[in-house]
């Protein structure tokens, strides 16, 4: 796996799917259960807000790399789905990196 490009729409789709995704399984994992069992709801508020606007940024993302053609209707909607179950964007990341165009010799690293 290698790290997404911030400057190609599928890169950006890519890199916010990986925030969402881990803020998804830290309020799944770890604020939910604190907030259950250890009566300590601030973090299930932090953590779920946060969550909540890298979800809403996901969206913006997938729905930009759509309108630009980067995606295929079926991969935003594969992008969709996959960012309302646990690690669906950890998953998703191989199918979206392998539809990134290649770096040129001069780009890479």
């Amino acid at each position: 796996m290698t790290a997404p490009d911030l400057r190609n729409p599928v890169g950006r789709v890519r890199a916010v799917g990986m925030l969402e995704g881990l803020s998804f399984l830290i309020l799944l994992f770890i604020c939910m259960p604190l907030k259950y069992m250890m009566d300590m709801p601030l973090g299930v508020r932090v953590v779920g807000m946060a969550h909540g606007v890298l979800f809403l940024l996901f969206l913006f993302v997938i729905f930009q790399a759509w309108g630009n053609k980067a995606l295929s209707s079926r991969q935003a909607a594969m992008a969709f789905v996959a960012s309302l179950i646990p690690f669906g964007p950890f998953i998703i990341d191989r199918r979206l990196e392998e539809s990134t165009p290649e770096q040129t010799a001069d780009s890479a690293d």
